[in-house]
């Protein structure tokens, strides 16, 4: 195993907080080992490795007291259980049944408690040995000390003649059972949209070699290769369409219902559903770097981590266990020191091991991140950190880049304008040859429009942050950029003022002869608002936030826009560094989100209290943001912010519930009032209502009309 590298584990035998944070100490004192994080909602541990290896990491948690395995080799979930169950609860029924004046002889009480108490409860006597063994008390614990003082009571008061309490045994054991089996139900459902991420990559891929279509694993396939994908079927890697014409639907990756139309040169991800049509495609990623397994690895990472609320009930649950089973015994050397009979004290000391588990408390934050980052990914809004939760509450401001944000970022040449002396084929060739190598959209605007001319060779091209480029083109030197740079040239526009006036709301571009001082012509791009735009703008200022645009196009052209999305706070003209200014400003209101696709927006997306970068654009933007969105529709933005606020309110929700279930139910167990029947079902329905309370999140759909 590399140095430095992360492995997934699959842990089995956790039933509480207490169990993740005595798996994930042993891994972390594991030698070799650099980080671990577990997961009670997923039973996953992320371990990074710096010398360790995958068995030494195994051995470290089976001497915990845990299983641990590979993800592939997980074992599947125990088909005994709800025969167990069903054996507990027949057994129990009878017991049950005493309580209401048909009293069973205490030989079959003991009869039918027996193997309830040996056989189904066998899971948490085996657990609470481990725990004890290793030092480090849990549920297990909990429920195995609590059930046996009501057994061996009951044993003892069978031959006195006092007295039985077998029912108090049984009964617990079969609802704490029966609550977990549901807990467990409830949380694969909430890892249900991993999964189905998951489940879109297929296994195999037809190569096309000598004219024939072999089968072969998507692992063996390269980059640049040509494969087939028959009508139906999903598209195995990323790639560029060569031959044929289909649609695809890609809403489970990006949210996107419509089917997109693909055709020759058009790009397809790996995972989407090809439609009617035959497509032969070109590989340009490999399959464990399509866009897929990309999105799969930030939505593991984002369920793996923790928020920083967690790492603080980590510490409680740390210490939970042992101070209930100091209640415990304080609570039976009170009653009796009071004078109570030994059984009363007794079952007062069960109930409050049996009530006060910490199962709640360790599910409410990973089932809700759970929930909530799978139902946002299958919105097509991924969420890299947990932490962005936190964030996402004090917003205050959100901050938007212009282009390919708010508008389409594919603008069009709308007039090529030269000076005196210069043709228009002129100006558009040695602009063309200025931006021969660039990305960006207006350097795409400008080839398209020089593609049937002859393009001069550049020399010496230097980009100009913020302001353009330039070339030394046919032994001259020229640059082509902003008002900035025309400014910062000294050059005047004579003659062209006038029609930079008339193309006041365009984008424009100056050709400039730096060492002459002289403008050689103007270009004027148009961009149009994203559909949306305006919607998401609107639907921001309902929620109470402030709107700001960030752009580093001219005034005019920004504020051409903003006046048509509902943007009042408008700064335009400014270069990155500016760019950041600008938040640094924005945030004397509050916290601030900024929202760019770009490379220029980078520093923005990094320095923001939360940034969101807009798939389809640089990487660079990517890597900096805290959300990304899979579809360039601004209608994600404000989606974005409410399941992530929606997430954090639930995690809220379940800790507040836990905490005050337990600062509830453990003075009234402690004071007789709760037998420990009554303690094990409120103990199982409070693990449950908190997973089910997390669960509501996957029904959370943006509100986008259609493309909810």
């Amino acid at each position: 195993m590399d140095a430095d590298s992360t492995i997934d584990l699959a842990i089995t035998g956790m039933t509480c907080a207490a169990c993740a944070t005595r798996v994930e100490r042993a891994l972390k004192r594991t030698p070799g080992v650099a980080a671990a994080s577990v997961n009670l909602a997923t039973e996953r541990a992320r371990v990074t490795l710096a010398g360790a290896d995958e068995a030494a990491v195994i051995a470290a948690v089976t001497r915990a007291g845990y299983g641990a395995a590979p993800l592939d080799a997980a074992p599947k979930a125990d088909p005994w259980e709800w025969w167990l169950l069903g054996l507990g609860g027949v057994l129990t029924l009878p017991l049950l049944a005493s309580m209401a004046g048909l009293r069973l002889p205490g030989w079959a009480a003991l009869a039918l408690a027996t193997p309830v108490q040996f056989v189904v409860g066998w899971r948490f006597h085996r657990g609470a040995v481990a725990a004890l063994r290793n030092r480090a008390p849990n549920m297990d614990v909990l429920v195995s000390l609590g059930t046996w003082s009501a057994f061996l009571l009951s044993v003892w008061d069978l031959l006195a003649g006092a007295p039985l309490y077998f029912e108090s045994a049984t009964v617990v054991i079969v609802l704490v059972r029966l609550g977990k089996a549901l807990e467990a139900r409830a949380r694969r459902r909430t890892a249900g949209a991993l999964r189905a991420l998951e489940a879109l990559r297929p296994a195999t891929a037809w190569r096309l070699a000598d004219g024939k279509e072999i089968e072969v694993p998507v692992a063996a396939l390269g980059i640049g290769e040509r494969i087939a994908v028959p009508p139906g079927e999903r598209i195995p890697v990323d790639g560029i369409v060569r031959a044929g014409e289909s649609d695809a639907d890609e809403s489970l990756l990006t949210g996107e219902s419509r089917p997109v139309p693909k055709e020759p040169g058009g790009r397809v991800v790996a995972g989407s559903l090809n439609g009617a049509g035959r497509l032969e495609i070109e590989t340009t990623a490999l399959a464990g770097e399509t866009m897929l397994a990309r999105i799969v690895r930030l939505v593991e990472d984002a369920q793996a981590a923790k928020p920083p609320i967690q790492r603080t009930v980590d510490r409680v649950s740390a210490v939970f266990v042992p101070i209930v089973l100091a209640i415990a015994a304080l609570s039976l050397g009170t009653w009796l020191l009071l004078g109570a009979p030994l059984d009363y004290a007794l079952v007062a000391a069960a109930a409050v091991l049996v009530v006060a588990c910490p199962c709640a408390l360790g599910l409410a934050t990973p089932a809700a991140i759970v929930a909530g980052t799978g139902a946002a990914a299958r919105a097509g809004i991924l969420i890299a950190d947990p932490a962005v939760l936190d964030t996402a509450r004090g917003i205050k401001t959100v901050a938007f880049d212009k282009t390919g944000t708010l508008t389409e970022g594919r603008p069009r040449l709308i007039a090529a304008i030269p000076a005196a002396a210069m043709t228009q084929a002129e100006l558009l060739a040695m602009a063309a040859a200025i931006e021969g190598n660039a990305t960006h959209p207006l350097a795409r605007a400008i080839r398209d429009a020089a593609r049937d001319l002859a393009i001069p060779a550049a020399t010496d091209l230097r980009a100009l942050p913020g302001r353009g480029a330039e070339a030394r083109v046919e032994g001259r030197r020229l640059a082509l950029g902003s008002e900035r740079l025309l400014a910062e040239s000294g050059a005047e526009p004579g003659s062209l003022g006038a029609a930079a006036a008339r193309h006041a709301n365009a984008s424009l571009a100056w050709l400039i002869a730096p060492e002459e001082a002289r403008v050689l012509g103007l270009l004027a791009f148009a961009d149009t608002a994203r559909t949306g735009a305006r919607e998401a703008v609107a639907q921001l200022h309902r929620q109470g936030f402030h709107v700001a645009m960030l752009s580093g196009d001219h005034r005019d052209a920004a504020e051409a826009v903003a006046a048509e999305l509902g943007i009042e706070d408008v700064r335009a003209g400014l270069l990155p560094a500016e760019k950041l200014a600008a938040i640094a400003e924005l945030r004397q209101r509050g916290p601030v989100a900024m929202v760019g696709d770009g490379v220029n927006d980078a520093p923005a997306l990094a320095a923001a209290d939360l940034g969101i970068a807009v798939a389809g654009g640089s990487e660079a933007a990517l890597h900096a943001a805290g959300i990304t969105l899979l579809r360039a529709d601004p209608r994600l933005v404000p989606a974005s912010l409410a399941i992530a606020r929606l997430t954090a309110r639930t995690i809220r929700q379940g800790l507040f519930w836990a905490f005050a279930y337990n600062l509830l139910a453990l003075p009234f167990a402690a004071f007789g009032v709760l037998s420990p029947m009554i303690a094990g079902g409120a103990m199982a329905a409070s693990s449950v209502s908190v997973v089910l309370n997390a669960l509501r999140l996957r029904r959370w759909k943006p509100a986008i009309g259609e493309a909810a």
